[in-house]
This record gives C-alpha cells, sequence and structure tokens, in this order.
C-alpha cells in the first residue's frame, strides 16, 4: 500500500509518501503556489515520481479556505435571517477590537448589512413554531440576491437547533430559485444555541465555500484524470480527515487544517516515546502554531476565531501568531524595531531566497548569523543567497546604526519573545507551568528556535522529530477519520440520572456510527469518545468534561467537573450543576504507517559535514555542522551545533547538549547551570 500526504503551506508544500511492502518512507518540499495551491500539489507528486495509479490512500492539509477568510477574497454572499435579527452579524457581542483605543474602529466584515433580508417566521427555545414560514419571502429574497449577483448564501433562523424545520424548507426554496449559488444552513453547520456564534459560524462557511469547493473539486478531477484510483481526503480542523466532496460542503470545518496534522502527528511522536506532556511547536514561513497535550490529550477549543468572526466548529486547541520564517522585520515610528505579521511568502519569499525579495526576514537574519547556510536548495530550486540577505539586514542595521550581526540578532529576539507568548497563552495564562513540559518543534523553521523558545520559557528538554519540515504531511498519514456531533439540551443535574444522559446521547451516537459506516469502516475499527459542555446554573460559558464509559453515577461526574473547573480557575463553587450540550466524537482508521525509522550512523567524527562561524548571544563561535542521517544513535555532545537535514535546519544552543534517541528524534537537553 501507498500513502501520500500533501501539506500546502504559505510558502512550502510538504509531501511524505509511505510504501508498507518496503517500509520506506520519502518526503519532499517544494514552493507553493499561493495563485493555484493545486499547481503545487501536483508538482510536489511530479517531482517526487509517485506513480498515481498506486496510490491507496491520499491526504491534504490545506489552507485555501484560512487564506480566504482572511484576505478577505471569499464570495459576495447573502444571508436570510429571522424578522428583527438583522443585526446580529453586524453588532455580534459589541466587543471592542482593542480595548484601550478610542478611535479603534472594527475590522472589515465578510458582507454587506444590505445582503442581510429578513424573513416573517419564529421558532421558540423549545423548538415550537411559533410563526409558520412565509415561503414567499424567500422567493423575494433569492430574486433580489440574484438581482445582485450573489454567489453564496446562508440561512441562519432563529433557535433552528432546537427545530431545523424552517431551515430546511427555506434551503430547498432557494436552492430550486438559485440553482448555481451555494447555499448553507446553521442547522448543518453548528446545530448548536447562541445565535451570534451559530450565524457568524454559518456566514463563514457560505462565505469561503464557493472558492474552497473549487479549489477542492479542482484538484480532485486533477489527480483523477492524472490516474489517481482513491478519494481525496481533508484533515479538518478537528484532527481527522474528511472525504474531499464533504469538506467541500462545510469548508468551514477545514479553517485550521494545516495545523491540526502536525497536533496528531506530534500527539503520535509523545505516544511512542512514553511522553505523556507536550507542546507542539510548530513554525513554518508565515506563522507558528502551538498546541499543549496534556496526559496524553489534546484539548478542543469551541471558540476559535477568524479574524473578528467566531468559528465554533470543533477544532483542536491550537494558538497561532503572526511569525514565520518569512516574517518581515521593520522599523515602526520612532525607529522601534517590529516583526510580522507580514510575511514575505512564497512569492517572493525572504530575499536570501533571490526571487526578488528585499525586505529583511527572520530567514535572512538566521542566514546572517551563519545559522541557516544550507548546502543544498531549498525545495529543490532555492539556493541561499548570502550576501542577498546580508544586505537586506543592512537596511533596517545602518538606520540604527548596528552591525549586521547585532541587528540579526536582535530580529531572532524579538520573534522569539512573539512565538514564546503564544506559548504561554495557552499555558502559563490557564495557570499550568510550561517546564513540566517538553517542546516538540518542527516546521521548516521550528528546529532552528526551539532551543532558543524553551530558554525563553524556562523548558529543559525539546524533541525534534524525524523528517520536521514535513511533520504536518506525516500527520496527515496516521490522522483518523473523525466526526463531531453535538446536541444542545439544558439538563439540570440535580434530580438527573445516567439514564437520562444514556438517553440524550444515544441518537448522536447512533448517527455518528451510520456516518463512519458510509465511510467504509467497520464496527471493530471504530470507537466513541463522548463528552459533555457543563456549568454552574446562572453562568454564561461552560467547561467541557469527558464522560468516560466507566463513570458510574452522576457523583461521579459532578467530581469530574468540580476538578476541571478548579484546574481552570483556581477554586470550586457548590451550586447546582447543568449540562447544556452533549457531544459525540466518533473515530476510525483501518491502518496507518508507523513512525519513520533511522539506522544512524558509526561515529559522531563522520557525520559532521563542514565547520563554519556562527553568531551567539554576540560572540562569534566556529561550530560544526552535521548531517542528520549520519549521527549515531544515542550519542550525546554539547552545543553550540548545527544539525541540517533536508527541509529542516536544528540549531543547538551552546548551553544545550544533544542526541539522536532510538525513534530518530533529536532530544535537546538544556544545561541549567549555564
Amino acid at each position: 500500500m501507498l500513502w501520500v500526504g500533501i501539506d500546502t503551506g504559505g510558502t512550502f508544500t510538504d509531501l511524505v509518501m509511505y510504501e508498507s511492502t518496503t517500509g520506506i518512507m520519502n518526503s519532499l518540499k517544494t514552493p507553493s503556489t499561493p495563485k493555484d495551491p493545486a499547481v503545487g500539489v501536483i508538482e510536489a507528486l511530479r517531482e517526487a515520481e509517485v506513480n498515481l495509479f498506486e496510490i491507496t490512500g491520499f491526504s491534504h492539509g490545506t489552507t485555501v479556505a484560512t487564506n480566504t477568510a482572511l484576505e478577505y477574497m471569499g464570495a459576495k454572499m447573502g444571508v436570510i435571517t429571522t424578522y428583527g435579527y438583522r443585526d446580529v452579524l453586524v453588532v455580534g457581542r459589541g466587543n471592542r477590537t482593542q480595548l484601550y483605543d478610542l478611535m479603534a474602529t472594527r475590522p472589515p466584515g465578510i458582507l454587506e448589512r444590505q445582503n442581510i433580508i429578513e424573513v416573517d417566521e419564529r421558532v421558540t427555545v423549545d423548538g415550537s413554531i411559533y410563526r409558520p414560514l412565509d415561503k414567499e419571502n424567500i422567493v423575494v429574497a433569492c430574486n433580489e440576491f440574484l438581482a445582485k449577483d450573489i454567489e453564496a448564501v446562508a440561512i441562519c433562523f432563529l433557535h433552528a437547533y432546537a427545530n431545523p424545520k424552517h431551515e430546511r424548507v427555506a434551503v430547498d426554496i432557494v436552492r430550486q430559485c438559485m440553482p448555481n449559488v451555494y447555499v448553507c444552513a446553521s442547522h448543518e453547520i453548528l446545530p448548536e444555541y447562541r445565535e451570534f456564534e451559530r450565524f457568524s459560524t454559518t456566514a463563514l462557511n457560505a462565505y469561503v465555500a464557493p472558492r474552497t469547493s473549487t479549489y477542492l473539486n479542482k484538484l480532485s478531477s486533477n489527480l483523477s484524470s492524472l490516474g489517481l484510483n482513491t478519494s481525496l481526503k481533508v484533515m479538518a480542523s478537528n484532527g481527522g480527515t474528511w472525504p474531499g466532496s464533504r469538506m467541500a460542503e462545510k469548508p468551514a470545518n477545514a479553517l485550521l487544517s494545516g495545523p491540526a496534522g502536525g497536533v496528531i502527528a506530534a500527539a503520535t511522536l509523545a505516544q511512542e516515546l512514553n511522553i505523556k506532556d507536550i507542546i507542539t511547536y510548530d513554525m513554518g514561513g508565515t506563522s507558528t502554531d502551538a498546541c499543549m497535550i496534556r496526559d496524553g490529550v489534546f484539548s478542543m477549543n469551541a471558540e476559535g476565531m477568524v479574524g473578528w468572526y467566531p468559528n465554533r466548529v470543533p477544532q483542536i486547541d491550537i494558538n497561532t501568531v503572526g511569525a514565520g520564517g518569512g516574517s518581515i522585520a521593520y522599523l515602526e515610528a520612532g525607529d522601534f524595531l517590529n516583526v510580522g505579521p507580514r510575511s514575505a511568502g512564497a512569492e517572493p519569499g525572504p530575499a536570501c531566497y533571490g526571487k526578488g525579495g528585499t525586505e529583511p526576514t527572520v530567514t535572512d537574519a538566521n542566514v546572517v548569523l551563519g545559522r541557516f547556510r544550507p548546502a543544498d536548495a531549498l525545495g529543490g530550486s532555492i539556493n541561499v543567497n548570502t550576501l542577498a540577505a546580508e544586505r537586506a539586514i543592512k537596511t533596517i542595521a545602518n538606520r540604527l546604526k548596528l552591525s549586521t550581526e547585532a541587528m540579526a540578532e536582535g530580529i531572532i529576539r524579538l520573534a522569539v519573545i512573539r512565538m514564546t507568548a503564544s506559548v504561554k497563552e495557552i499555558s502559563v495564562m490557564r495557570g499550568i507551568d510550561p517546564r513540566n513540559f517538553a517542546l516538540v518543534a518542527f516546521g521548516g523553521a521550528g528546529p532552528m528556535h526551539g532551543g532558543l523558545i524553551a530558554e525563553e520559557l524556562g523548558m529543559t528538554k525539546v524533541i525534534i522529530p524525524p523528517l520536521p519540515g514535513n511533520f504536518s504531511a506525516f500527520g496527515l498519514l496516521v490522522a483518523d477519520t473523525r466526526h463531531d456531533l453535538a446536541r444542545t439540551e439544558i439538563l439540570p443535574l440535580e434530580n438527573a440520572s445516567m439514564t437520562n444522559i444514556r438517553d440524550a446521547l444515544e441518537p448522536l451516537m447512533q448517527d455518528a456510527r451510520d456516518r463512519l459506516k458510509s465511510d467504509g469502516f467497520k464496527d471493530q475499527e471504530m470507537r466513541i469518545e463522548i463528552s459533555l459542555d457543563m456549568r454552574y446554573v446562572g453562568q454564561s460559558f461552560e467547561l467541557n468534561v469527558p464522560l468516560p464509559d466507566s463513570t458510574k453515577d452522576i457523583q461521579e461526574l459532578l467530581g469530574s467537573f468540580h476538578q476541571i473547573y478548579e484546574e481552570r480557575y483556581s477554586h470550586q463553587d457548590r451550586g447546582t450543576v447543568e449540562i447544556v450540550a452533549f457531544r459525540v466524537a466518533a473515530l476510525a482508521n483501518s491502518e496507518r504507517p508507523p513512525l519513520p525509522t533511522v539506522s544512524g550512523g558509526s561515529n559522531l567524527a563522520s557525520a559532521i559535514k563542514t565547520q563554519r562561524q556562527v553568531v551567539f548571544e554576540g560572540n562569534t563561535v566556529n561550530t560544526s555542522v552535521y548531517s542528520r542521517e549520519d549521527l549515531p544513535l544515542e550519542t550525546a555532545f554539547s552545543g553550540p551545533a548545527i544539525i541540517e537535514e533536508p527541509g529542516s535546519t536544528t540549531v543547538v544552543p551552546p548551553s544545550f547538549s544533544v542526541s539522536m534517541d532510538k525513534t530518530g528524534s533529536l532530544v535537546l537537553i538544556r544545561d541549567l547551570d549555564t
């Protein structure tokens, strides 16, 4: 069997393929093609010389939906909503985007208010129909949308999660009147309470759907014409894969497609290493993503944001910051240095790529410092130009009357501070000490900065997995197929029983099994995970509490809730507790490839490729450059050191020692005495 995973990033497109018969795993990186990401995918397959007829599993991580939303490149959209609720998407929660800026303005919206049309209908909170739907109102709305060349329609009715009858009728009418326009309804995208979040998620889905579905359908068609006989699977934000056709219908579930693959790969590695507590640090060319895996489990986040808009589809709790290898350094008013979030991207890329870029980036700073000067061409075609990097850094170094090296170190330090803040948000700000965790650093630029991040956070252990530059693509190969289902229902636990809870969950569980069966899985390949959203009566927000099969009674469930509440808020209350939502996750995976394996070299001396001058904290140090594949297993040596491999470079700072363990992972240990 031949599995292929391709992850399209902002700068590079990463491919990993595994042949089960030979046990060989190969990888490569090629430059992304932002104007048409499908071109980059096809080019990666051609460069890897993959015979598409032989592929038995094809998984894809894509940033098309994310970039469509963030760059405001989505469809011209119309919304049909309940009379009196036209401004839900306009007002939102009334939050200020910048708390202390009196002149702050809200970011631009994804639709115009004039394209939100109210219709006569009303469903009450218990699902009862208070006012029937006026079907003629829907027809009138469609005619108005047709006159405005609307490309996508979102239908958002009040309390549709409790009774979706009106939304279903409205969808049918819109599809009849506007057969060439994408349409979705809130009960299909997010059947949960809270109008703004449900409306927002549905609107986001409609906004990105035409472009995303066009991309996925085109890619699937192109792959089929080239000989691919298996169906395209797409990584979802929840860490599972979906059939490409289903993701094209609900692309809001792909807004964290790429980063999710890295978390799944890191969780697989941690399980192999028998490490339960890790923080993932995925640094690419455009952004950095961090996620906490605690006791072997990553958290899900139902409060995600895309720009100003909530996106409440189930997604891994990943914190993203606009700091990557391509992040541009610049001087603000008063000559204050800043780095990112603007990125050089794939076109033109950092100055050192020699593709026309002239602005200084984080990658250029590493080149100037001697930390990143690979002999092999990046992505098979990009040769690093040291002189171009120096020229770019000098443009701002001269203005501040600093040496080029000092300016480069300043850029790196500022980028590290920004990335460290991202890790602190998911650890320190939640009362969790990151020093008790291992940092798993990957992505094209992650291993270059992992040691610096660990130093800043006081962490002592950094793990660089095999194939770090393509690690997210590897995660696509080991990810489960996953479906998340939810049902909003208020159930006070004061007089409830476990039977009440199981009865409420049974329809969701049956639906989950049916979805996996439609994906081709057998009963023995499935597993079901259950959780409940719980809160104290009177509170506005809830916490998610796992419900394992071993839970005996309500008191045990309450104990779990109190424990999670105390971990999050550092205290417990003893008021009445209620369930507000029931959640079921259905997972299945018949086969998956193992972690990459390495044999290692014979001795440390033979792994040295060359030596060069590298700058660390203002000191120029003659540093050995090692070939990762030639490092002997279980042999520790002290930094500073540079370890190179295709797709990534690991920097071992002077305060660290490093060794390669039996899995092929590089393990950096910080010396607390330095």
